[in-house]
Order: structure tokens, then C-alpha cells, then sequence
């Protein structure tokens, strides 16, 4: 089952190059292992945009969106054999957080991804 991991936080805290690093090498075993199939940071709202709908209308609003609570910081997508294991990859990947941004506020949500289930071939 392919799961989605994508990190939102209140706060626009700037990683620490121990985290970095941290991250970067959790990031290397589960890419070798098979398990991380993509990830990536996202840049500042105030680089971005949203395309919404209203009344039948699209609109296009420029960042930094004014009423944005969380931010989307960055995702990843794994390939894992259940909902256990995703919740074990996440709960590593947040502790790295707790361990080296202190203080840090945040959220990682897990989605699993409709149709993802794998077939062995």
C-alpha cells in the first residue's frame, strides 16, 4: 500500500543542519530498503498560489495566503505493507523534530493513497 506523509506545521521554522542531516539519512535507508518511493520540501507560501472555486467562478489568489493556519512544509511517499508500518515510519521521522528543533509544533498526517494497493509480479 502506497501512503502519503505530509508534514504541516503552524510555524515557518527553518530546519537545523542536524536535522537535515538526520532526515537526509533516514530518507537514504528507506529509498535503498524500497520503502520511500518520493519526498520533497515545498518552498515559502509567498512563492506559491491557489486556484480555488467560488460561486461558480476560479480564482487565483498569490501567496503568502493571509489566512493560512498550518503550512504544508513537505511530503513523502512510501511504499509500506501496512498502516502499522506507516505509523512507525512517521513516528520516527517526527521524533528526529522532537530530537533537533526543540520547541517545534507540528503535525504529520498519513493518507493512504486510493488504488495503491501493490501486486507482486
Amino acid at each position: 500500500m502506497r501512503y502519503m506523509f505530509i508534514i504541516k506545521s503552524s510555524e515557518a521554522a527553518e530546519p537545523t543542519p542536524e536535522l537535515l542531516e538526520a532526515m537526509h539519512r533516514m530518507a537514504q535507508r528507506e529509498i535503498q530498503a524500497g520503502r520511500m518511493l518520493d519526498d520533497g520540501g515545498l518552498m515559502p507560501l509567498a512563492m506559491g498560489c491557489q486556484v480555488s472555486v467560488e460561486q461558480g467562478a476560479l480564482k487565483v489568489t498569490d501567496g503568502p495566503f493571509i489566512e493560512a493556519k498550518e503550512m504544508i512544509g513537505g511530503y513523502a511517499i512510501f511504499d509500506l505493507p501496512g498502516a502499522d508500518e506507516a505509523l512507525a515510519s512517521a513516528r520516527e521521522f517526527m521524533q528526529l523534530h522532537v530530537d533537533h528543533i526543540p520547541g517545534w509544533t507540528g503535525t504529520m498526517e498519513i493518507r493512504a493513497i486510493a488504488g495503491s494497493m501493490t501486486h507482486s509480479g
